[in-house]
């Protein structure tokens, strides 16, 4: 066969190499004395095609994945739009992952850079001020702010509850006299606006704020015939409805009966929780995906929200196998994990984006507790791989400089968002959860769902932190699987309404003090 040389293949071929009179030596039997042992900022293989010696011992520290062995296995002739987008993010991303660029970042003993903690604290405090004016575009999206830089906080150890009455006071208005709560200032009620901010108060101990009983009749209206759940009164039906208005219900302790208005009564409804599997069952694609509603695409944050919400319904050993083909969700889902990057995709085809660090990495706790058997040591056994991960966020994906936070890939920049789920991300790889077969699934006196609190987190030990290659120090702390929050947090609201009717609770009146925190997006004035 003649020798071709790929446009995309950086070494000289044969022909080539006796065209240009190349001198052909015979090698010695000793290897290392044949080479310099000189760094290469290229494709460190010098000629005749060997590398040196210090590139043959950063190729064998590196994982498999990173090895030229396996990045050259497969190659694509067929260029595209996509597959010119994809070449990009791995030329950006390998450097940094092979660690011939280390953007300056303190290394771990393994070569890894640390977990730039301090810096994420600061990126995150600094989102909790004014914004610059463009930010008005995105004023129905202010409670994510809010839990966004609490739970990414608390993800990194600090104590938000010094927020506590700042946020209480903050969000006072976008209370609706009708239940729930908006986005900004006088809009309406919106089960992704709600669940934020209940998750944000959870997170400061301020869920008594919340009208409980105008909030389970809004949520009455937007539950319908079919099982699921509109984002809003007249909006989308989808399955981030399912999964919001179920974490306000448990969170809150809300009755599962329906409010007697609620339009789903009159199909036979009677609770949130009818016809709901069945319905987010429907979600799921044949390619065994879950789509945001009935016959859409399979993406990944929908299928976190799929499992997340079956997980409140019953335990996920049960539930999850009931409603959903999980062996064909779990192939779909392994093959959102990306090569060689080592983060996870939303969709098909699509580029590695930090953020589905949880919406994809945390979907592993659920579908694992659901289908896979445990290990001898009582965990379950992975099928994806956690140290490709941990690299990813840990090399790509933190910010350098002095500014901080988490960022998708590295020709991006960091935002509150992708810093929260980041580190999400980090926890669901970095910790080990357990769900509790055992434990009862339901209140049996007052028929609250019990499912999602039984739960239970452990630390990775010192084999599996060498294994990943980082340090104790780089270890975040635990994030509940379906919540979303600190583990100490969800087992405070277990407890919070116990004994408190849907009656009881306080009102809190629509008054907005010099306290409040900004993140007006420059509405000064408006």
């Amino acid at each position: 066969m003649p020798l071709v040389k790929r446009d995309d293949d950086p070494e000289d071929t044969l022909d080539e190499l006796l065209q240009d009179k190349a001198r052909i030596e015979e090698l010695p039997s000793n290897d290392d004395d044949a080479y310099e042992d000189v760094e290469s900022d290229n494709s460190g293989i010098p000629f005749p095609g060997r590398p040196s010696k210090a590139e043959r011992r950063r190729e064998e520290s590196l994982p498999p994945w990173l090895q030229a062995a396996t990045l050259n296995l497969f190659h694509d002739e067929l260029q595209t739009t996509t597959s010119e987008a994809q070449t990009k993010v791995t030329a950006d991303c390998l450097p940094l992952l092979t660690g011939r660029d280390t953007q300056g970042l303190p290394l771990n003993s393994h070569g890894l850079p640390h977990l730039r903690r301090e810096q994420h604290v600061n990126f995150l405090h600094s989102q909790l001020g004014p914004f610059p004016a463009p930010y008005v575009a995105i004023d129905a999206s202010r409670p994510w702010f809010f839990y966004w830089t609490m739970a990414g906080l608390s993800i990194l150890g600090e104590d938000v509850r010094q927020f506590r009455d700042r946020l209480m006071e903050t969000v006072r208005p976008l209370q609706n006299k009708t239940g729930g709560f908006g986005g900004g200032h006088g809009q309406y009620s919106h089960c992704a606006g709600s669940y934020a901010t209940v998750l944000a108060l959870a997170t400061i101990g301020g869920l008594d704020m919340i009208d409980r009983k105008a909030m389970w009749e809004w949520l009455g209206t937007v539950k319908q015939a079919d099982g699921g759940f509109r984002m809003a009164v007249g909006a989308e039906e989808d399955i981030r409805g399912a999964y919001c208005a179920m974490t306000i219900i448990t969170l809150l302790n809300l009755p599962l009966d329906l409010p007697p208005d609620a339009p789903a009564r009159k199909a036979d409804l009677t609770t949130f929780t009818d016809r709901l599997g069945e319905w987010v069952g429907r979600c799921q694609s044949y390619e065994g995906g879950i789509g945001g509603a009935p016959t859409n695409e399979a993406h990944g944050a929908y299928a976190f929200c799929a499992l997340a919400c079956l997980s409140i319904l019953d335990a996920p050993h049960v539930s999850i196998p009931k409603y959903l083909d999980a062996p064909a969700l779990l192939s779909w889902l392994a093959a959102r994990q990306t090569q060689p990057e080592g983060g996870f995709q939303g969709r098909q085809e699509k580029l590695v984006d930090a953020c589905y660090a949880h919406w994809v990495g945390g979907c592993w706790d659920l579908i694992q507790a659901a289908v896979a058997p445990a290990a001898s040591n009582g965990m379950n056994a992975d099928v994806w791989n956690r140290a490709a991960l941990i690299r990813y966020l840990l090399t790509c994906c933190q910010q350098p400089g002095k500014k901080g936070g988490m960022r998708d890939k590295p020709s991006t920049r960091p935002d509150a968002y992708h810093t929260c789920y980041s580190l999400a991300g980090l926890s669901h790889a970095q910790n080990h959860y357990q769900y509790d077969k055992a434990a009862p699934t339901r209140d049996g006196e007052k028929g609250r769902l019990t499912a999602a609190f039984n739960w239970t987190a452990e630390k990775a030990t010192e084999t599996e932190l060498q294994g990943w290659r980082i340090e104790r120090e780089d270890v975040v702390e635990f994030v509940h699987p379906v919540f979303v929050l600190p583990m100490g947090v969800v087992e405070e609201c277990r407890g919070l309404f116990e004994g408190v009717g849907i009656l009881e609770g306080a009102v809190i009146p629509r008054v907005v003090g010099e306290n409040a925190m900004s993140c007006d997006a420059g509405l000064d004035g408006v």
